[in-house]
């Protein structure tokens, strides 16, 4: 674990090497500990699936000082016990019509049916939520489905649709560049400005894929 600068106003926390499936959990707990405990040198608090971007006041401390703030918060964070909730459960459905579902089952030596099947049988976690509001990053996708980003990313990718790249799978919250492969459709929408909170999914959070069919996903409100 360790404490580096990330810019003049902002601090990273590193809190482990590689990731686990207990880890957003934890990480956070950690936000939330030291948001209530140092919440007016707080700007914000961004989780990853390792770290914690702190971004502070510059205006009321600096990073040796809040540094200092944070390594007992740390201490205590370090021996606590696996916190107690799970993570909110959201089940979502997905029509596995994505354009490159064919392309990818062909890659991954596999019919459509048993990548589906492997896609949707998985519980994944919420990591960390980045990229564009509302992108959350959904780990951790089956070896056998694991591949490299397009090697030329899209333009356009419609809002709803459902990526696989390495082993971390998500749901494009809306229309936007974007180098994953595509799978499936999700008729619902993940990500609105005007709610509170405007993040269907948070940190920590659990997700499971339904597959429905095109009929489902109409009837879901799924577009065109």
């Amino acid at each position: 674990m360790r404490l580096e600068p990330a810019g003049p106003e902002a601090l990273l926390l590193v809190l482990a090497d590689q990731p686990d499936a207990g880890l957003p959990l934890r990480i956070a707990a950690l936000a939330d500990l030291i948001q209530l405990e140092l919440g007016p040198l707080v700007v914000d608090l961004v989780p990853g699936w390792t770290t914690l971007l702190l971004h502070y006041d510059l205006l009321r401390t600096d990073h040796l000082q809040l540094s200092r703030r944070l390594l007992p918060l740390l201490e205590d964070w370090c021996v606590q016990a696996q916190p107690s909730r799970s993570g909110h459960l959201h089940e979502i459905p997905v029509w596995y019509a994505g354009e490159d579902l064919a392309e990818v089952a062909r890659a991954c030596a596999l019919s459509e049916a048993e990548l589906i099947a492997l896609h949707s049988g998985v519980e994944y976690r919420v990591g960390a939520i980045g990229f564009a509001p509302g992108f959350a990053y959904l780990g951790e996708l089956d070896a056998r489905l694991s591949l490299p980003r397009r090697r030329t990313p899209r333009t356009r990718v419609p809002g709803g649709s459902l990526a696989i790249a390495e082993r971390q799978t998500a749901i494009y919250p809306q229309t936007s560049p974007g180098g994953w492969h595509l799978i499936g459709r999700c008729p619902w929408r993940l990500f609105d400005a005007q709610a509170e909170p405007p993040c269907a999914l948070a940190v920590g959070d659990r997700v499971r894929f339904l597959a429905i069919d095109e009929a489902a996903f109409r009837a879901e409100g799924g577009a065109p």
